[in-house]
């Protein structure tokens, strides 16, 4: 089953953890939203590090989903009823979004970032 993968399990598969690759190396598809590799780059600290992530993302025939302008809408309704009463950032609306507009389940770690969003079916990671 195809899943949208949140920018934190990416992240721990780069840092080395071996039950974030396990569950990468379970999915069909490495599937991300573009706002999750501009995350990803944000965090780089060196060419290293950048080299690392386009590697992981051949090996794993990564597909970045596109922000689209049905996407950017969404995310805007996202943030327009859910930041002040839950603290939604730009960042997370656009994953959910771009999962939502996929029909998508979204695999995060951080899914109290997105239980209040109806409709999005969040699989929980957790490094045990």
């Amino acid at each position: 089953m195809s899943v949208l993968v949140d920018t934190d399990v990416l992240i721990w598969h780069l840092r080395g953890y071996s039950q974030a690759a396990q569950c990468l190396d379970r999915l069909p598809q490495l599937m991300l939203s573009a706002m999750s590799y501009l995350e990803l780059l944000q965090g780089m600290h060196n060419k290293e590090e950048l080299t690392a992530v386009q590697k992981m993302f051949a090996l794993r025939h990564a597909n970045v989903l596109p922000l689209t302008a049905a996407i950017t809408q969404r995310a805007t309704e996202l943030m327009t009823t859910l930041t002040l009463s839950h603290g939604l950032q730009a960042g997370d609306a656009l994953i959910a979004a771009t999962a939502l507009e996929h029909q998508l389940p979204l695999l995060t770690g951080n899914s109290k970032h997105f239980t209040s969003i109806a409709g999005l079916n969040v699989e929980k990671f957790a490094l045990s």
